[in-house]
């Protein structure tokens, strides 16, 4: 009887997990990535996800909500203290070539008082990335307007505008919906990225 209350139990939450997750289309992402790039795409998440939550067993919404003033107060330090770089840069390793090559693309950060040139991550012109987040913008002004930021600088914007957004326009954010944490990691994680790489630029 004991096993059967379990089994009975086990099954009802998996079909209330897969009602749950059947509210949030995955079309977009079908129509742009392979399959072995969705499933890259979600280490990405999980990884920034792990790097976020204090308390291991805690959902994405629950961790970002909570560091979500940090970032309205003090824009991406937040993210620089609890990404951990080299643990990033294992991430890249674990993921696909050309997983990578559809989101980034790196170029050159110039500092005029030294003249230093280091590389720099950016968004990929025209990747799958790119035209994944359009997509999903037909449905969603706020992600319409940050993927048009986007693909106009050619680079993840460093100034607070996506806290703010997410803030403001909580409807727009659903912090449940795997594809808004896919943005959300995507670019806190570039921008960790910028900050504490430190490679020379050497041209291809």
């Amino acid at each position: 009887m004991r096993k059967a209350i379990i089994l009975i139990i086990g099954v009802t939450n998996l079909l209330v997990s897969l009602s749950c997750n059947a509210q949030y289309s995955a079309t977009e992402l079908k129509d742009n990535f392979t399959t072995e790039q969705i499933s890259d795409l979600n280490k990405i998440t999980a990884f920034f996800q792990n790097q976020i939550c204090d308390n291991k067993n805690s959902d994405f919404k629950t961790c970002f909500s909570k560091i979500l003033p940090e970032l309205l107060e003090y824009g991406w330090q937040p993210i620089l203290e609890k990404v951990d770089f080299e643990k990033q840069k294992e991430l890249y390793n674990s993921i696909s070539k050309s997983t990578f090559n559809e989101i980034w693309e790196f170029g050159k950060a110039t500092y005029p008082k030294t003249g230093l040139e280091l590389k720099s991550i950016g968004s990929k012109y025209n990747g799958k990335y790119q035209k994944y987040l359009t997509e999903l913008g037909k449905n969603n002004a706020e992600i319409k307007e940050y993927a048009e930021r986007l693909i106009a600088a050619g680079d993840f914007e460093s100034m607070g505008l996506l806290q703010q957004q997410i803030y403001k326009n909580p409807n727009n954010f659903d912090l449940n919906n795997p594809n808004i944490q896919l943005l959300i990691a995507i670019h806190y994680l570039s921008q960790n990225d910028q900050q504490k790489r430190k490679e020379k630029w050497i041209a291809e």
